[in-house]
């Protein structure tokens, strides 16, 4: 057993949301009077920063999803410009067809250059003047989001017309909530979003409000813990941020949640008994490798469902997840869309976790350290989003990691 501190007490800030940065850097390069605060400090904001202030002909994007979806949108309408966007291997495996088809039914020329719906892709960008296109609405967020962030920047703005139920909706919200933040005039009726054109802004300064997908580990850390009591700044309670979920999601947990002016604090419930836990994770997928290695940790079964789009994620998460847990004892079963965990007190001790180039797998079984020893492997790879993530944790918990 790894020792650690009782009671784990301490103040963190996290570096600002991922998913807002990357959106309000696009933003940025048609409105250039746009200031960003507490800009993110992942990997991935950097990619996108690189590939937007970029002269190269090739933007490799490495591991960064969100970044080559952003950037497909975004490098169709750079009128003149011919830009081949490319990325690792996994990232050669991750489709793109439905974000390609919408942006070519609006204008846009894109090429694959290897295999048919999937990068790399050449774009030649020049300027759409089609207003109106209709994608499925089940699939990832971020092909939609990325066709919401060039619309305003469009001649005649944009009409998405969504075709069967829509999936990640927070995601999507949040997109439009930036938007309207920015001025920018938006609109979703029934199953189409509608997008005005503007050309310039008021003068704005936007502070990015730090992430909640990285709040997920401390919140698994403090339902693991026997004391605890972690102040994480800066968070808002009316977040856009769909991971905000997590504070109703732990209560049930043993986590509490005080929201402050631009913090919040969690601590351990006292007397908590656990029971078997389910949740419908559509708007929320990211957490769902946090949450169900908590569930682990704490020895009760849960069944998380929604989860279809962890499967063109950095790696097939869904099976990534079951291969781990099941190293240190779990009972785990998967389907296309769903993960079942039962209770068992049984947590072997040094195991060996693979990360298969995805920072939530790194993270996610971090908080296990409160149970069992453990080692991560390729642990570095929390830099796509957290990089000060294991100096945080060891801060926290007092603790040697094997890394």
């Amino acid at each position: 057993m790894p020792q650690y501190s009782n009671a784990l007490k301490g103040t963190i800030k996290i570096t600002g949301s991922k998913s807002e940065s990357n959106r309000l850097l696009i933003l940025q390069q048609f409105y250039k009077n746009l200031q960003i605060e507490n800009l993110g400090e992942s990997d991935d904001t950097a990619v996108m920063k690189k590939a937007l202030f970029s002269d190269e002909k090739v933007v490799d994007v490495h591991h960064a999803g969100t970044a080559m979806r952003f950037l497909t949108a975004y490098f169709s309408i750079v009128e003149g410009r011919e830009t081949v966007l490319t990325g690792s291997k996994r990232m050669k495996e991750r489709p793109i067809q439905l974000l390609v088809d919408a942006l070519r039914s609006l204008g846009a020329e894109i090429k694959y250059m290897e295999n048919d719906g999937f990068p790399p892709i050449k774009i030649i960008g020049k300027k759409l003047t089609n207003d109106k296109v209709t994608i499925n609405g089940n699939v990832s967020s971020q092909y939609i989001s990325a066709l919401l962030l060039i619309a305003s920047s469009l001649e005649n703005g944009l009409q998405l017309k969504f075709e069967g139920e829509v999936t990640s909706v927070p995601y999507i919200k949040m997109t439009l909530s930036l938007l309207s933040e920015l001025g920018i005039e938006n609109s979703w009726e029934e199953n189409t979003i509608t997008v005005k054109p503007k050309k310039q802004l008021e003068d704005n300064i936007v502070t990015v409000e730090s992430d909640w997908s990285s709040a997920s580990y401390y919140y698994s850390l403090v339902a693991l813990s026997e004391d605890a009591e972690i102040t994480l700044n800066a968070y808002k309670k009316n977040s856009l941020q769909g991971d905000s979920v997590l504070a109703e999601i732990y209560q049930k947990l043993g986590v509490e949640t005080e929201f402050g002016k631009d913090f919040i604090t969690l601590t351990k419930l006292k007397n908590f008994n656990p029971s078997p836990f389910a949740h419908n994770l559509q708007n929320a997928p990211d957490i769902a490798q946090t949450i169900a290695v908590t569930c682990f940790g704490l020895n009760i079964s849960c069944g998380l469902s929604g989860l279809h789009t962890l499967k063109i994620k950095e790696t097939d998460r869904l099976v990534a997840l079951k291969t781990e847990l099941e190293k240190f004892g779990a009972i785990v079963r998967i389907t296309e869309d769903s993960l079942h965990l039962k209770s068992t007190s049984v947590i072997k001790e040094e195991v060996l976790v693979k990360t298969y180039n995805d920072h939530r797998m790194a993270m996610a079984f971090a908080p296990l350290l409160l149970k069992t020893s453990l080692e991560i492997e390729d642990a570095e790879v929390v830099s796509k989003s957290y990089p000060e993530f294991w100096k945080d944790i060891q801060k926290l918990t007092n603790t040697n990691l094997i890394l």
